[in-house]
């Protein structure tokens, strides 16, 4: 509506979570019928997740058509369906803040989701997917890593799962690594020189590792120290680190968040007042520093000098070439690319970074795919949610299979193992960080 709002950029509010309103549910109730009426008479994000079919399904299938009939047991399924990813808000809903309608429905679904866990908890299973920290210092010691990643590829153990954990035997697990990423770069010497930094950035990397970037796919950290220090740039890890807190936040557990903010951001705080740029090498950990904590924590200043000096690596890298800082001594074309965009990364609204550099390398084509892969953090692993999550990333995975490319790959190599699952022949995707190694001749 021209004129009250709608076409103002969106404005995002805090999260209101320490007040006590928030954790009433006859007042959740309220706003969620309120904000469920706006979404029946719209529509337009019918196509994003499954949460606005399975409302208006609910919808359709009464006899009066309206809101009013539904039982509300279909808000918890819509709630379930909803795993944060922000896109509604970001890129869809027209009634965002500054509208006077001041929808905004994840937050929406986030307060749902914060409200169920604290009166009912979570079981084994949902614990479990959300604490990638503790299942990878267990899963990462030698033997178990070994036991682990075998039972994971058997089809047997994998049903045996699914029966007893409800982990789908078709979803892809991330495998897991003894020699991570942190031990690998304690083997390596980092370089002492001083580069000139770009314009708003401090010239030197601290890389924050990320759950999953030190257990999982150590190759990724691996891949982006190398990346910036074949460009001069000074490079270290932080000392140690906690879990950035989406999973928690995708199960509701905003007290745990909370505990984990207070180790990470101080700690993160004091590099960049020493001086250090901060990089993480997974969209979804950038996310939870760049909005989800500030939007948590707005009087925080910590909280608010982390926002402002952490960066997905490429968006890190762009800065530089930006300022005519950025090796392009490229030795190798990559040829055709698909490149699927990551939900978690758009919403950054950093633009296609990744994209911008790949194709600074000569005889490379990009190709961008925008729309969701559908694993979504844990979603796309439970066995009640598994089959919708591959309908959602069908439309990725079929331009990809007819795309003819060279390479594949996602920014989030979650999003990227869920395309490989959905291919007819299981090709497997690389990182952007790794194909980048590749065009300067740092890898083969």
């Amino acid at each position: 509506m021209p004129g009250e709002g709608g076409l103002k950029a969106p404005d995002r509010h805090p999260l209101d979570w320490q007040s006590p309103g928030f954790w009433n549910q006859e007042s959740l109730f309220t706003e969620m019928e309120r904000v469920f009426d706006i979404c029946h008479g719209c529509r337009r994000c019918f196509n994003l997740c499954n949460s606005f079919p399975t409302l208006f399904d609910a919808i359709d299938g009464t006899d009066s058509g309206e809101l009013a009939s539904v039982d509300k047991k279909v808000y918890w399924e819509v709630t379930d369906h909803c795993y944060l990813c922000d896109l509604c808000f970001m890129t869809k809903c027209p009634y965002v803040p500054p509208h006077p309608w001041n929808v905004d429905f994840p937050h929406l679904m986030l307060r749902a989701k914060a409200l169920k866990f604290k009166s009912k908890g979570a079981g084994f299973r949902d614990k479990l997917l959300s604490s990638p920290e503790q299942l990878g210092n267990f899963a990462g010691i030698p033997i178990v890593a070994q036991s682990v990643n075998a039972m994971n590829r058997n089809g047997t153990v994998r049903k045996l799962l699914d029966k007893t954990f409800g982990i789908d035997a078709d979803a892809v697990v991330p495998e897991f690594h003894s020699d991570t990423a942190r031990k690998q770069l304690k083997r390596h010497t980092p370089l002492a020189s001083v580069v000139e930094p770009a314009e708003g950035t401090h010239g030197k990397v601290v890389v924050f590792l990320t759950c999953y970037g030190n257990r999982n796919q150590p190759g990724l950290v691996t891949d982006l120290v190398a990346v910036l220090e074949h460009n001069g740039i000074p490079t270290r890890l932080t000392t140690q680190e906690r879990c950035c807190g989406m999973p928690k936040l995708e199960l509701g557990d905003l007290d745990a968040i909370r505990k984990n903010k207070q180790e990470n951001i101080p700690m993160l705080a004091q590099l960049v007042d020493e001086g250090w740029d901060i990089v993480a090498p997974i969209p979804s950990c950038v996310l939870m520093f760049k909005q989800e904590l500030p939007l948590m924590f707005p009087g925080d200043a910590q909280v608010s000098k982390v926002r402002d000096n952490i960066y997905d690596p490429f968006e890190y890298l762009m800065l530089r070439h930006r300022a005519g800082k950025l090796k392009t001594d490229f030795k190798k074309s990559l040829g055709k690319v698909s490149y699927h965009v990551p939900c978690h990364q758009r919403v950054q609204n950093i633009g296609l970074k990744t994209k911008q550099l790949l194709e600074l390398v000569p005889d490379t084509q990009v190709e961008a795919i925008e729309r969701c892969s559908g694993h979504n953090g844990t979603y796309a692993v439970k066995s009640e949610f598994h089959e919708v999550s591959m309908k959602i990333g069908r439309p990725v995975m079929e331009r990809v299979a007819v795309s003819g490319c060279d390479h594949y790959f996602s920014d989030c190599p979650m999003a990227a193992e869920q395309i490989q699952n959905g291919l007819p022949d299981r090709r497997e995707p690389e990182s952007p960080l790794q194909l980048l190694c590749m065009a300067y001749g740092l890898s083969d």
